[in-house]
């Protein structure tokens, strides 16, 4: 134990030392005066200002009051809609005030912001300038005519000049490459001569300067524009044009310049100037806390070592603006709620690191705590179990870093919301898996695993113990004669004393699959009992209830087999010894397969199944709580009857009843050692519905049993109730998950493309991503050390594991919304033929409709290149592996390579065309002598 607790610490440790080697510090020139002027709305919430999100004077008083501490003036973008009351309210705080009034195409509204304005110009001594219209050309917003109070004459005069402006446009040449299109600039400059008239109706109107608010492009573009202001009011806004926050000073400071050059002698303002703290990238763009606390710094530093004239955007951010893609809200140095982002002295910190890192440290070592219950860990197996807490303890704090530092509307927050309530179980199944790759690679080796040839503990059966009569129950319908036989014929080998053989075909009314039977057991002798039930209701559970009614009164142990199983001679002499404890309620045996020959599918099917065998069966059986899978099983009578024998309320009913053995506190056992092999599913389609049956068989034993999980429900243990959970959650849910969140992830593809919203990667995407990886990682390893097959064949087994998710998120759906289904025979043993019906029709639709949406994400981020858009498009692409895998083996079932002798042949003629074998010509020589053939005849004749 103190091994345990000293890993533990050294990890969180280790863990809290990495949260101080990776804390960001940056240094930067410092500012301890006033900004100029900085933006403000005075809005508040998520509600667009069109709608219904009117200001208050008090929201306004209490922002003057914090905003008066930072800056001197204050830029406007409207002048109704409540903004009207900003200017008075500014007075009071000695907060000078740019007027804006906002312009587009309407022209009611229009005309309400431009009197409006007009009347702030004219009422309230601290308003120092007008700006008429905010990004109108760049918006491509053409004024309506009638806002610029025109007599009719001079109202013509300007439509046809600019008919004759476009007309001239259209007669240019199509620009080359960067050049700037005639056709667009025509249109701009239209709508340029507009706003220029209104700017002059305005300044006709007041005494303090008027300008208009424009991208510095357009000043450059558009000369006139700049001759009819009173100053120049550009904005420069270098994360929009793709520069890096280590470009963005000297970005602003060169088109400050270039403006200064173009209008000699002109007032310059940079009127808008900023860097968005949180958002997606937009190339080399990255915004974040620190990247905007050092771009305004820096930027400040230099532009009052210039003179330069500037207003920053913004004051405080406008959740409002969700529109404006993914940094439209977090512009302002102050949030939401009115708090500093950075300080403007000193290093930049994020102020909240170490609380994430408290949380991060804290969510890991809860996390680590049930290592401290583990049964003799080794130092590896614990530290990597710690490393896993303390991972998901960093995860959790980065959730609580983005849920605090970013607004929703609900969509966002509904989205975000089912994400990580998806996310969730997603995580407890990767932690079960590293959890079990950490118990085998690094763990104990198994301590209640029968292993053949090992001695029997607690005791064996001996010349003076007594040899239990076993009753050996074989259920049969419509299974093909020959195979029945051969299974008889492997239980008349037995090297067991005292045994019987019940064969209970049901419902099978046709003679050529029961008369054969009949005539075999008769032949076999008396131990052999044959039984040919019709109407039998209940499936398999219904049968063997008559196999049981027929069973010899001295049997104390039932033996299930399947109709398919050859069994070896030592089956019951090795493993019915175990049942000398009498606390032994079960001893199951693994299932396994003669067929894997037929074909490379079959030969990965039973791949498939072995990794279950090898693997789960066996930790499971570490905690007493193995499934029970109806063949090669062996249950002690008096257990069966104890928890209620046979149940036909489910189709697994083999599941079913080891559940309710075990929770009646009998124990079992489980060997993987392998004493009988029966068939393989004869096609594709049958191996899936085979799953589809037992994942919906699984669902309802949960359906069924749940409420005996609670406490004191039944005698299971703790660790009996998680083995099943998460046995339950690591199969039906993960399966389900996955299609749950692939078809949630292709309905995001659109929003992702073409609305401007990317994915958060750090809590949502790489989670997934990760996910995926201790999967795979957990498949190999788990092979490697447990599974004995090839390379070759745990590949294609972990093609095949993958191919039936579908099929079980079906099962599941399924089980969710019926009670009950038919029970499905498995053809085996040849009967069936291949559907001519594709088997992978729906996966493939999901899996190519993937493919797509990565495609699509992939050509329209091309020219913003977010990060978080390439990398959601990986997850779409790991998503289609399953689907694809399933596509892929309906294929090979009907393809010439699923034969070995194609392989064998393609071998064959690979080394003699590269001269490793010598190539078979037919003889060209002379034929031989007529006579040599004669006097052979001849002879053989004679």
């Amino acid at each position: 134990m103190r091994a345990v607790v000293a890993v533990l610490l050294f990890v969180t440790a280790a863990h809290a030392a990495l949260w101080g080697v990776f804390q960001q510090k940056e240094q930067a020139p410092d500012f301890t005066g006033m900004l100029p002027s900085v933006s403000y709305a005075p809005f508040e919430g998520t509600a667009h200002p069109d709608v219904d999100n009117i200001p208050s004077a008090e929201r306004i008083r209490a922002d003057m009051k914090t905003l008066s501490t930072m800056t001197k003036a204050i830029r406007l973008y409207s002048s109704t809609g409540g903004v009207e009351m900003v200017p008075p309210i500014a007075a009071e705080f000695g907060i000078k005030v740019m007027v804006g009034a906002w312009i587009d195409k309407d022209k009611d509204r229009n005309e309400r912001e431009i009197v409006s304005a007009i009347n702030l110009a004219r009422r309230n001594s601290n308003v120092i300038g007008v700006v008429v219209g905010n990004e109108t050309v760049y918006r491509g917003e053409q004024v309506p005519i009638e806002n610029l109070a025109l007599e009719p004459e001079e109202a013509a005069r300007l439509l046809r000049e600019e008919t004759q402006r476009d007309l001239d446009a259209e007669a240019q040449p199509k620009p080359k490459d960067q050049e700037i299109d005639p056709v667009k600039w025509g249109r701009d400059e239209n709508n340029v001569h507009r706003l220029a008239k209104l700017v002059q109706r305005v300044k006709k109107s007041v005494n303090v300067p008027v300008t208009t608010g424009e991208i510095w492009n357009v000043w450059r573009d558009h000369p006139q524009l700049g001759y009819s202001v009173d100053f120049i009011a550009a904005h420069v806004l270098p994360y929009w044009e793709n520069f890096s926050d280590k470009q963005a000073v000297d970005q602003a400071v060169d088109r400050y310049n270039l403006l200064r050059e173009k209008f000699p002698g002109k007032r310059i303002m940079i009127a808008e100037f900023g860097w968005p703290s949180a958002g997606y990238n937009l190339l080399n763009a990255n915004p974040g806390t620190f990247e905007q606390a050092s771009v305004l710094r820096n930027f400040v530093a230099r532009a009052d070592a210039i003179g330069m004239e500037y207003n920053i955007v913004e004051g405080i951010d406008q959740p409002w603006k969700f529109f404006e893609g993914g940094v439209g809200p977090y512009w302002g140095i102050l949030n939401a709620a009115r708090e500093p982002k950075f300080s403007w002295t000193g290093p930049i910190v994020n102020p909240d690191y170490w609380k994430l890192a408290t949380i991060a440290l804290l969510v890991g070592i809860l996390m680590s705590l049930p290592i401290l219950k583990l049964p003799d860990p080794t130092i590896l197996q614990v530290t990597l179990l710690a490393i896993t807490a303390n991972g998901v303890g960093a995860w959790v704090s980065n959730v609580f870093a983005f849920w605090n530092g970013h607004y929703f509307v609900f969509g966002s927050a509904f989205a975000l919301t089912l994400g990580l309530i998806l996310l969730v179980p997603l995580i407890l199944i990767a932690m079960a898996r590293i959890e079990e790759v950490a118990a085998i690679a690094f763990g104990r080796p198994p301590r209640r695993l029968i292993v053949k040839g090992a001695p029997m503990a607690p005791a064996t059966i001996g010349e003076t113990v007594s040899v239990p009569k076993v009753s050996i129950h074989i259920p049969a319908y419509f299974e093909p004669p020959e195979m029945l036989i051969e299974t008889l014929d492997a239980i008349a080998r037995l090297d067991y004393p005292n045994f019987e053989c019940v064969v209970i075909i049901n419902n099978t009314p046709d003679p050529a699959f029961w008369q054969p039977i009949q005539d075999h057991c008769r032949a076999l002798g008396e131990r052999f009992v044959f039984i040919n039930a019709e109407k039998v209701k209940g499936f398999k559970a219904g049968a063997l209830r008559i196999a049981m009614d027929r069973t010899a009164v001295d049997a104390e142990i039932i033996a299930i087999i399947d109709a398919d199983y050859v069994v070896d001679p030592d089956w019951l002499k090795d493993l019915v010894p175990v049942f000398a404890d009498p606390r032994v309620g079960l001893v199951q045996a693994p299932q396994d397969h003669r067929d894997q020959d037929r074909s490379l599918m079959h030969y990965i099917m039973n791949g498939e199944y072995a990794g279950f065998f090898d693997i789960g069966m066996v930790q499971r059986n570490e905690e007493n709580a193995i499934i029970v899978h109806g063949t090669m099983c062996l249950i002690r009578r008096a257990a069966m009857d104890m928890a209620g024998g046979w149940a036909g309320d489910t189709i697994c009913e083999d599941t079913d009843l080891g559940l309710a053995i075990q929770e009646q506190g009998w124990l079992t056992h489980y060997t993987n050692h392998r004493y009988g092999r029966g068939l393989l599913p004869d096609t594709y389609e049958a191996f899936k519905k085979q799953r589809h049956r037992w994942a919906y068989g699984g669902f309802q034993i949960v359906k069924k049993h749940w409420r005996r999980f609670l406490p004191g429900a039944s005698r299971l243990s703790g660790d009996q109730k998680r083995e099943f959970a998460l046995g339950w959650l690591n199969w039906l849910g993960a399966e389900s998950l996955g299609v749950v969140v692939a078809i949630l992830n292709l309905i995001w593809v659109p929003i992702v493309a073409f609305a401007d919203i990317a994915i958060p990667d750090k809590i949502l995407t790489l989670p997934i991503i990760a996910a995926f990886v201790v999967s795979l990682g957990h498949f190999l390893t788990m092979y490697r050390l447990r599974v004995p097959v090839k390379t070759g064949q745990m590949l294609g087994a972990m093609v095949a594991a993958m191919s039936v998710q579908w099929t079980v998120c079906r099962a599941v759906a399924q089980g969710l919304i019926t009670e009950h289904l038919p029970f499905a025979r498995t053809s085996k043993g040849g009967l069936s033929r291949m559907s001519i019906e594709f088997q992978a029709f729906w996966e493939a639709v999901i899996g190519v409709l993937l493919l797509l949406g990565a495609a699509v994400l992939v050509v329209t981020n091309n020219a913003k290149q977010i990060r978080e858009i390439y990398i959601f498009a990986g997850v779409l692409v790991l998503e289609s592996l399953p689907f694809l895998s399933a596509v892929a083996i309906a294929i090979l079932e009907s393809s010439r390579i699923n034969s070995f002798s194609f392989w064998r042949n393609t071998g064959v003629r690979t080394a003699e065309l590269i001269g490793l074998r010598p190539v078979s010509l037919p003889s060209v020589g002379p034929p031989p002598p007529v006579a040599t053939v004669a006097s052979e005849v001849h002879r053989e004749v004679s």
